[in-house]
């Protein structure tokens, strides 16, 4: 594959490996530190003058320190004449902040910023994963590719749930009900939603049920979850209304604060997401996470660029 250069960030390095493995190719080198006053340096170690270079950098972990780093690195491979930049951001950083909640709200619109950020260093191309807003891709004046976990959450449903065919599909909130009639739809299951109200952020205060779940299998749908407050009621909303099981499919597992103890006092079978987020010391802690065999891998054909889903047997490419 010539003129493809792949460079790794800090935050999910293993990742990066399995893009590269799968491609047949090692990643490119990169140095980065830090200096004493905690400024990120990042030193590119070959040349990419006249490369197609990719960035994969998730918004995970140290997610400010991340996002600097992805930055310096675009600008780094831009100003050293590489043809076109990419950066490859599975979990895209700051996407729940896309709009002002109230009227007279003085909230910033962060997703905007990060866009306006990744375009001034220099990017010519974004690909992300099940953005938690789609209309953020209007934020950008480049090209966004928001590719969709959906065809791995069909395999792991089909494979790994005996009663699929009678199942609920379930989002935890309205904003999710798109995703989970789409999936509902493919299955030819019902799909169910849960109407929630916050007394403030990472706080729910009440849950209504809307659906039926009744001597059922739920199944719980998601793009991401951070403190878990939101499915672990969730769940137990689930259980009350009769449902004989409970699972969690969630393409981004950020799990912080509190949700790792959430999760395993939950009533879950099993939650399951993508690798777009490192698991591996979660997964110590808590058995009940899975984590879906699937990589995000750069294909090149015909002179084009694309992602795909490798779910193990087979791929799911975007246009």
């Amino acid at each position: 594959m010539p003129n493809i250069k792949i460079f790794s960030g800090s935050s999910h390095r293993e990742l990066s490996h399995k893009i590269a493995d799968r491609l047949g190719m090692e990643l490119g080198k990169v140095v980065t530190k830090k200096f004493s006053n905690q400024e990120t340096c990042v030193e590119i170690g070959e040349s990419v003058r006249g490369e197609d270079v990719y960035i994969v950098q998730s918004g995970c972990g140290e997610i400010n320190d991340n996002l600097m780093e992805l930055l310096i690195m675009i600008n780094a491979c831009k100003i050293a004449s590489a043809s076109r930049v990419t950066a490859v951001i599975p979990c895209f950083p700051y996407s729940r902040q896309d709009k002002k909640d109230k009227v007279g709200s003085r909230a910033p619109i962060s997703a905007k910023l990060v866009a306006n950020m990744l375009s001034v260093s220099g990017a010519d191309h974004i690909i992300t994963m099940d953005l938690h807003a789609s209309q953020i891709q209007g934020f950008f004046d480049i090209p966004v590719d928001n590719l969709y976990a959906e065809p791995a959450v069909l395999k792991w449903i089909k494979e790994n749930i005996a009663e699929w065919k009678t199942c609920t599909i379930v989002s935890p909130d309205a904003g999710g009900a798109k995703r989970v009639t789409s999936i509902a739809d493919r299955l030819n299951v019902d799909f169910a939603l849960i109407h929630k109200e916050r007394k403030k952020a990472n706080e729910v205060d009440r849950m209504v049920l809307v659906g039926d779940v009744t001597d059922r299998v739920a199944i719980l749908v998601d793009d991401m979850a951070d403190t878990c407050g939101t499915i672990c009621h969730a769940a137990d909303k689930l259980i009350s209304a009769g449902a004989t099981k409970v699972y969690a499919i969630l393409t981004h597992g950020i799990f912080s604060g509190p949700a790792i103890s959430r999760i395993n006092n939950a009533c879950f079978e099993a939650v399951v997401v993508t690798n777009t987020i490192p698991q591996e010391e979660k997964m110590k802690t808590c058995p009940k996470i899975q984590v879906r065999g699937h990589s995000t891998v750069l294909r090149y054909r015909s002179g084009v660029t694309a992602l795909s889903l490798d779910t193990g047997q087979g791929s799911q490419h975007c246009p």
